[in-house]
């Protein structure tokens, strides 16, 4: 068994705002309320290998990993893979970008992933905890994409 997510919403902005901000990972801290920091290790092209640190927990800890991202502007595709899974056996995220007909963008998020039998959270409950938060984080990114669009067009 293993975990699944999948989530997606609408950003008022054109596709160019929405794809360069959301791929800025160096600025990722601004954009999510989750990550202190986003530390670009290796970049080969459209594949970035990078550190995320999140803001410290309840209990003081400041949990981090690295990740590979490997983007497609032409298809407006993303493909990432933890590379330091910490508690996931494996954590495949992929980013779809698709233009609405009626207009904006829509981001969608798909994860999978399988927790360590010794991991602190169980399929089941990783994959409530990342329903729940990337509501929330999608949310924020899209009221800070729509801004930094409405901000372009003055």
């Amino acid at each position: 068994m293993a975990g699944h997510t999948e989530n997606s919403i609408v950003i008022d902005a054109p596709m160019d705002v929405v794809w360069d901000l959301t791929n800025d990972v160096p600025n990722w801290p601004h954009l999510f309320s989750e990550y202190a920091s986003a530390e670009i290790l290796e970049q080969d092209g459209d594949t970035v290998v990078f550190r995320l640190t999140m803001h410290p927990d309840e209990d003081g800890n400041a949990w981090s990993w690295v990740s590979r991202r490997t983007g497609d502007p032409v298809a407006r595709t993303v493909r990432a893979e933890r590379v330091e899974t910490g508690p996931f056996e494996f954590m495949n995220i992929a980013w779809d970008y698709t233009q609405e007909p009626a207009g904006g963008v829509r981001m969608r998020w798909v994860q999978d992933f399988h927790m360590k039998p010794e991991a602190p959270a169980t399929d089941g409950a990783m994959t409530e905890h990342l329903n729940r938060n990337t509501v929330v984080q999608m949310d924020l990114i899209k009221q800070k994409v729509e801004s930094a669009a409405r901000a372009l067009t003055r």
